[in-house]
């Protein structure tokens, strides 16, 4: 009831005019960069993160999370008019997506991806809501030790997860676990990894490595690869469903919804587990399993469900212990702490009002993002006529101005330019960004804890698994080292068919 409470209160303050433009505008450009293929949520939060930081705290955030969800909606009309995924998440719904659109059923493809988004973003930030704030009462509890175990879930799964490989993950896990190291030691004042230069005593800053491996490091690749586009299939008629294929699409939404949430929700979760799981799913229970590889309105509801579901359930270990897992949420997590604000389990007694408005503007987001979505389906198609050359232009101008906008001088510019060409370095060798986002925000703290943890035992190693709890984190994070290749083998099972 006293979530209940909260949230009419947040709805006050997502609903003042100013914060309905911020979340209009942050679901509209999230919309854009889904669409277009290899411009992402992530990158997009990076680049606004130095121009919103004369914002008000709740205002940019409410952005953000617009910027997050438009972006897991915006991500299916790529991958079913294009067949390129706009966010890797959106890959299964390509797979059906596009034989319905190469068959002329392009329009009910978006329009049950849409539906669906909306049905399963509106539950799971139902469930976000209610289950968030109790979640977190709980994490006051825990100890240092603990914490040191969830960050390593975080590093274990982030790594494992996100990438061609575990090894490449865990590659770019280290780099940005090194750039964390950068600066001033907290515990002893030594300097480290600084190469006598005083502008990296104070480290370097999150939003330049943000920016400079998300956006520069992705402009510079994309040159060298060189840049051909796919074929576009026309969109035809409006983005509506029939009587069957309500009846048809429906069920797998619940389900789609069922996976995503609670599998978004774990440390070791994420979108793109739940929506295999979905597609599977729907592949047995349809009574159309001879549709299933030629268009099979199921296969991009049940998936796209998912991705929806599984977007707000990321944000559950996000806003209650402060584990990023995924990129976009370690950028958000990023946003957070540039405002001093430190996810986790004090932030919903700390800033409550900011939380609730943030939950509240999820909701109206997600019906801005129907509207939007449903009759402007043909505008949004358009937009992968767009030159690749321009959108790369315009990122590389954005990001050196969100460079400096920030407050960064020349060091800050050649900074991020030299780690941009790491980031090249890293997308060329097919090296995720993520997990080095995620070990250069949570490396510091897990040091943090690592050290307090040790300082109580009096150095004694066995106190990190002194307790039940630690003990259940350690068996999740090897869990993580076991689950990806299962997962490979369900994608490879799955694309097979």
């Amino acid at each position: 009831m006293e979530s209940f409470n909260l949230l009419l209160d947040g709805f006050a303050d997502a609903a003042t005019p100013i914060n309905l433009l911020w979340a209009l505008l942050g679901v509209t450009i999230g919309t854009a960069v889904g669409v277009l293929p290899g411009i992402g949520p992530a990158l997009t939060v990076a680049l606004l993160l130095p121009l919103t930081f004369r914002l008000e705290p709740t205002g940019a955030l409410i952005l953000f999370a617009g910027v997050y969800y438009g972006g897991m909606y915006g991500g299916s009309t790529s991958a079913i008019l294009l067949n390129t995924p706009g966010e890797s998440a959106s890959m299964v719904a390509a797979m059906e997506g596009n034989k319905m659109a190469r068959s002329g059923r392009a329009a009910s493809a978006l329009a049950t991806a849409a539906i669906g988004s909306f049905v399963a973003g509106t539950m799971a930030t139902i469930l976000l809501t209610f289950v968030a704030q109790p979640f977190a009462e709980i994490a006051v509890g825990f100890t240092p030790a603990d914490y040191v175990a969830m960050m390593a879930i975080a590093f274990v799964t982030v790594a494992s997860l996100l990438g061609a490989s575990p090894l490449k993950g865990f590659a770019s896990l280290v780099i940005g676990l090194t750039i964390g190291l950068v600066g001033i030691e907290s515990q002893s004042g030594q300097a480290r990894l600084t190469f006598g230069l005083p502008s990296l005593l104070d480290g370097i800053d999150v939003v330049v490595v943000v920016i400079a491996l998300f956006a520069i490091g992705e402009v510079f690749a994309h040159a060298l690869r060189g840049g051909g586009g796919g074929t576009v299939t026309p969109l035809k008629g409006r983005a509506v469903l029939t009587r069957e294929d309500w009846r048809r699409s429906w069920p797998a939404w619940l389900r789609g919804t069922a996976f995503g949430f609670p599998i978004g929700a774990l440390p070791a979760g994420g979108a793109e587990i739940p929506t295999f799981l979905s597609y599977a799913t729907e592949k047995n229970l349809s009574k159309h399993k001879d549709e299933f590889g030629h268009g099979a309105i199921e296969g991009v509801a049940g998936p796209e469900a998912a991705n929806n579901a599984a977007a707000a359930g990321v944000l559950v270990p996000l806003l209650t212990i402060g584990l990023p897992t995924s990129a976009t949420a370690a950028v958000i997590l990023t946003a957070f702490q540039s405002y001093g604000l430190q996810p986790g389990p004090q932030l919903f007694s700390e800033s409550g009002p900011l939380v609730y408005a943030l939950l509240a503007s999820l909701f109206i987001g997600n019906l801005m993002l129907l509207v939007l979505n449903l009759p402007l389906a043909r505008v949004w198609a358009r937009l992968l006529q767009i030159p690749a050359y321009a959108i790369y232009a315009a990122i590389l101008v954005f990001a050196t101005l969100g460079a400096l906008a920030s407050g960064g001088g020349f060091a800050d510019l050649l900074l991020l330019y030299v780690i941009g060409l790491l980031g090249v370095l890293m997308t060329m060798a097919d090296v995720p960004v993520a997990p080095a986002i995620v070990g250069l925000i949570l490396g510091p703290l897990f040091e943090t804890q690592l050290q307090r943890a040790l300082q109580i035992s009096e150095g004694d190693p066995s106190v990190l698994f002194d307790s039940m709890l630690s003990i259940v984190l350690w068996s999740v994070a090897g869990l993580g080292l076991v689950l990806p290749p299962l997962v490979s083998r369900l994608k490879k099972r799955t694309a097979g068919v």
